[in-house]
């Protein structure tokens, strides 16, 4: 409203200015001192007369002289002295006139600047104010009141609450020496990243034999080494694959990082107030100088880990958004290098898998050496069992690791069933002093029952020798797995139109192996094999695929047309041909396991899987063979005719 009053004002002044010009000379200067004592106020305009000499001028009867006093006045000089001529009054009344409006503006302009610094300083004023006022409040009851105090005291409470820690947690392996039946995985680990230019690592192997801990404590062991590249406080970050989530928009990358956008992805309020877009580092950046330990690396995302592959490549991680602003005085000298130079992931990978290799990328497996863990023995489960019963300072009925090494042959499942069983002890003793128990068999027992455990290998192998039955050698995931292998023969009810029946559930690949050892059995005995109705059949079914149990269906169909006994405490592997020759197959170390496992004495291997036996075999024969000459020598009875 007082704007409009002084706007209304001010066009009144220019419409006078205006009216000025219609009138004669004499008029126009009484009009200019009137306007003049109407904008400056009486009182004013008598000071400035004085102040600038002009009072005399303006009281004379001249034109002249009242025209120079008004210019005085306007032009605030006291100094002017030359009178206009009459001739010129015209002109200069004109430029009185104009310097008038131009005085008037700029009085105008000046309150007008004059009311915003007021109106400026107010603001400011009161904000202050309010500053003032919020802080002494603050300072006066804080952000707390009666119901956050209570929960904090609630959750301090619940802090002080600890159950002891986990008998599996207590049980782990501490030290290299207690990872057993790996030794030298672990050196080969050990020399990969220890090296002065280590190596990413993939370990291969069945669950619960010491992967994860390998490679914790590998870390460890590294940094003693004077050579080593770990420094005394290297990281060791681990995770696991199958858990990883992400957001293929990049909105959220838990491994690699991402970045959090002011609007969107929630930066902080700093950032989000000024657009300042925020990268938050990932598990890479937190390992960089260190270990990233992926577990079941094999369950990762393919994209997800070609994208951590380009990493291992960069050592880097870089970022970008739309919101970054590299002129933006308001971005912080971390994020601008974030953004320019990328987040440092210089670090070493071991990524650990219970799956098959050839799930893995390939591209994958050719940046990383490989280690192949090998599965616990039941004399390995043992020392595992006898090394926990240490820890928990408990004692063991000497049957006890015998009865445990049936059912498992993983060494976190061996301690499992060791704590159930010491968990049915204490309850069954009513003891106050757990160091004083014993654990018996029956504890184990019980926990076999309450579990339902079943024994992962059968005892098999015997020192007798049956008519069509042989055991050949499989694997399942991880394991060798002996398969027991029988062939009965009839003669055909009409010659030459006997037929061969084998399981439906074996592939192709051992139905193969069934024909081609027909092949073989009509070189070596002359028979002819549709002279009998032949069934041969893989007890328990097993959905078996592969050309590994060849030599034994051979052997198998051979003794039960022959009518020669076989050992059983023989198991064959090898890939047979049509004419006779054992081919190498894969799988050795496990098969051998398998076997052993099952009580198996002999195990006849192709001669070019050799190099493949384990060395420090205890209690079981490695034989390499080359013919099914070398299978009837080693596998049947002796002097035997065909």
């Amino acid at each position: 409203m007082k704007d409009l009053k002084e706007g209304k004002k001010i066009a009144n002044y220019t419409e006078k200015v205006l009216d000025i010009k219609d009138k004669m000379p004499e008029g126009q200067l009484d009009a200019l001192l009137s306007l003049l004592v109407e904008v400056m106020g009486a009182d004013k305009l008598v000071l400035k007369t004085s102040k600038f000499g002009a009072l005399e001028l303006l009281r004379s009867e001249s034109l002249e002289e009242r025209a120079l006093g008004l210019k005085k006045i306007i032009d605030r000089n006291p100094t002017l002295n030359t009178l206009p001529r009459r001739e010129e009054l015209p002109l200069f009344i004109n430029e009185l006139q104009d310097k008038t409006a131009e005085m008037i503006a700029r009085q105008r302009a000046e309150k007008e600047l004059e009311q915003k610094v007021l109106e400026k300083l107010q603001q400011r004023h009161d904000q202050y104010i309010e500053e003032i006022r919020r802080e002494v409040l603050k300072k006066s009851c804080g952000p707390e009141n009666a119901q956050t105090l209570k929960r904090l005291a609630i959750l301090e409470k619940e802090n002080r609450k600890k159950v002891n820690r986990t008998i599996l947690e207590m049980l782990r392996p501490s030290k290299l020496q207690e990872i057993v039946g790996q030794e030298r995985r672990v050196k080969a680990l050990i020399s990969k990243i220890a090296s002065p230019f280590p190596q990413h690592v993939l370990i291969f192997g069945p669950p619960g034999v010491g992967k994860t801990t390998a490679a914790r404590l590998a870390l460890e062991e590294a940094k003693k080494l004077q050579h080593s590249p770990f420094s005394r406080d290297a990281p060791f970050i681990e995770v696991n694959g199958a858990s990883l989530r992400w957001d293929p928009r990049e909105a959220t990358n838990p491994l690699l990082g991402s970045v959090h956008d002011p609007i969107y992805q929630g930066a902080r309020k700093e950032f989000a107030d000024s657009g300042v877009p925020e990268p938050k580092l990932g598990l890479v950046s937190e390992a960089n100088g260190g270990i990233l330990f992926i577990d079941e690396i094999g369950d990762m995302d393919p994209y997800f880990l070609n994208k951590l592959i380009k990493v291992l490549e960069d050592k880097r991680v870089n970022f970008s958004s739309s919101y970054y602003d590299p002129d933006d005085e308001r971005v912080p000298q971390y994020i601008k290098k974030l953004f320019e130079e990328g987040a440092p992931a210089d670090f070493i990978l071991i990524g650990a898998t219970t799956g098959e290799p050839c799930e893995l990328n390939p591209a994958s497996r050719s940046r990383c050496a490989e280690i192949y863990f090998e599965p616990l023995t039941p004399e390995d489960i043992k020392s595992v069992v006898e090394n926990a019963a240490l820890k928990l300072g408990v004692s063991l009925d000497p049957e006890v690791p015998h009865i445990i090494c049936k059912y498992t042959v993983e060494g976190r499942k061996a301690v499992s069933i060791l704590a159930d069983a010491f968990s049915f002890s204490l309850l069954r003793s009513s003891c106050s002093d757990p160091n004083g128990v014993t654990i018996t068999s029956e504890d184990v027992y019980e926990v076999v029952r309450s579990s339902r455990l079943v024994p992962t290998a059968k005892s098999l192998g015997s020192s007798s020798c049956e008519i069509g039955k042989t055991f050949g050698l499989g694997i399942s995931g991880f394991m060798g797995r002996v398969l027991e292998i029988e062939a009965a023969a009839f003669e055909a009810r009409e010659p030459g139109k006997g037929r061969l029946h084998f399981n439906e559930t074996a592939g192709p690949l051992t139905k193969d192996s069934v024909f081609n050892a027909a092949a073989v059995i009509r070189q070596i005995t002359e028979k002819e094999i549709t002279d009998f109705d032949i069934y041969v059949n893989i007890v328990g079914g097993a959905g078996i695929d592969g050309p590994s149990a060849g030599a034994a269906i051979l052997l198998a169909m051979l003794s039960v047309i022959t009518k020669v006994p076989t050992k059983q405490s023989v198991a064959i592997t090898g890939e047979i041909s049509i004419r006779g020759r054992i081919k190498p197959v894969g799988g050795i170390i496990e098969e051998i396991y398998g076997a052993k496992m099952s009580g198996i004495k002999t195990v006849l291997i192709p001669s070019e899987n050799r190099a493949d036996v384990p060395v420090g075999l205890n209690g079981i024969q490695v034989i390499p063979i080359e013919t099914i000459e070398d299978i009837i020598l080693h596998a049947c009875e002796k002097n035997c005719n065909f």
